[in-house]
């Protein structure tokens, strides 16, 4: 991708032959005459590095270059002065340019400027992301064979181009999947860019995704750059993509298909290299069957399906997520760890969780805010009780007999080891330690649904 050079300066003739001259080094470059321009143009435009002449009508180079510095402060800039003293190369320092070059230009020199310029500012940047994914929380914590499928194909689909649609239930994770290829992919150092499509108003969602130039339409006072033009080169998140609109899906369509936009209101074609990675809580096929989501789109965004499954599907990662996020929880408070006694673990593993794992670490964050104990006990989880399931089942400490409440308990037993094993009774008759005949006349018994297995 074409590093972008902004050229500032009020003598025509300079801005003409720096022009010429990068444009011959295959730099894409845009010029400014004045500092009022130059600031428009890096507001409105992806810009790698800046080569800023001092004396100029208006705003001076420095002024310039300090406006800069407080709205782009990794942002390379080269002072350019007909008229260097050592006091002015001082103050360009200590604002934050990165080079001082006099006039006349030596063009060798210059190039060198501007190449190591762009290697400092990429260096920065990569710094400033580093730090970013070290503070975020991208682990995928899991045991559950679903979990183990879905890594996999992360790993495998991630070094490539591929665009991926990730599946399920609000709150299953499916931004964490997307960071996750995006982290593992030869983008890692480009922009990941997120779209929440479900939060944005239908008359507002083309100007996200595409921008709009100024005048487009009523309320549109300045030039705006879109998701897609400010992911160029990274990965462009859509979330909830089943959301968006049938006129703003015709647009994705056409990038996906031709990798080129216009703005809107705007007549420029701009070309792009974005992977997209889209999200959806819908059936879109079904979406699609009801008029509401382009069939074309639904197969140009799922070359690569990831589902992920509720947290009602996995309980058996729920110990772990819960070690997770209470040590995470330690570590960013500076407070002793905490645990949760068999009791409320227990508890824990018994809930519906419509909300999912974004439901369980959110509850988990309150109990350890609140909880004065080391270990969070089953007493501190009245909301989880049985009266507030989702399932509707009864409360089993209400059963009347000993034996009801035996068999109830081994029902539910049965139900969650099966899930486990994706209805398997061969492999969880082995997990339970029980002869696989037995373990039929059970479900049978209780009238558990289950897959019959050859042999059986």
């Amino acid at each position: 991708m074409s590093k972008r050079v902004l050229i500032v300066d009020d003598e025509e003739s300079i801005r003409v032959s720096l022009d010429n001259l990068l444009s011959y080094e295959k730099f894409k470059t845009f010029t400014a005459k004045d500092g009022q321009e130059a600031l428009g143009i890096v507001s409105n435009e992806r810009v790698d590095i800046v080569l800023l002449d001092i004396k100029m009508p208006g705003m001076d180079g420095l002024e310039v270059l300090e406006r800069l510095k407080q709205t782009n402060p990794t942002l390379p800039v080269i002072i350019i002065s007909g008229h260097g003293t050592v006091a002015t190369a001082v103050k360009a320092t200590k604002l934050g340019a990165f080079d001082f070059i006099e006039k006349p230009i030596d063009l060798d020199r210059l190039l060198l400027a501007v190449r190591n310029g762009l290697k400092h500012g990429e260096l920065t940047e990569q710094n400033i992301q580093l730090k970013r994914r070290i503070g975020l929380k991208t682990e995928i914590v899991g045991e559950h064979p679903s979990i183990k499928e879905i890594l996999k194909t992360i790993e495998r689909v991630a070094p490539t181009n591929a665009r991926v649609l990730i599946i399920g239930e609000n709150g299953t994770g499916k931004e964490l999947v997307a960071r996750k290829i995006h982290e593992l992919s030869e983008r890692a150092d480009e922009p990941f860019i997120e779209v929440n499509c479900a939060a944005i108003p239908e008359d507002l969602i083309e100007s996200e995704l595409f921008g709009h130039e100024k005048g487009a339409f009523t309320g549109a006072i300045a030039q705006r750059i879109g998701k897609f033009e400010l992911a160029d080169g990274g990965t462009l998140f859509l979330d909830e993509v089943g959301d968006m609109s049938l006129s703003a899906q015709a647009k994705v369509l056409r990038v996906l298909q031709e990798s080129t936009f216009e703005r809107v209101g705007g007549t420029e074609l701009k070309h792009i290299d974005v992977r997209v990675i889209a999200a959806t809580n819908k059936d879109l096929l079904r979406e699609s069957a009801e008029g509401r989501f382009r069939e074309d789109l639904y197969y140009r965004l799922n070359v690569v399906p990831i589902k992920i499954p509720p947290l009602r599907e996995r309980t058996s990662d729920i110990p772990l997520l819960a070690d997770y996020f209470l040590k995470g929880f330690a570590e960013e408070t500076g407070k002793p760890p905490k645990g949760l006694s068999r009791e409320a673990l227990d508890e824990l593993m018994r809930y519906h969780w419509p909300g999912n794992v974004r439901e369980l670490q959110n509850l988990l964050e309150r109990l350890f805010i609140l909880s004065d104990q080391e270990v969070i006990e089953w007493a501190d989880l009245p909301m989880l009780r049985v009266s507030e399931r989702s399932d509707g089942s009864d409360d089993p400490y209400r059963i009347g007999t000993y034996q009801e409440f035996k068999e109830h308990v081994e029902r539910e037993f049965l139900i969650r080891k099966l899930k486990e094993n994706e209805g398997n009774v061969s492999k969880t008759a082995r997990e339970l330690k029980m002869q696989r005949s037995n373990l039929y006349k059970k479900l049978e018994k209780y009238g558990i649904g289950f897959r019959k297995e050859q042999g059986s």
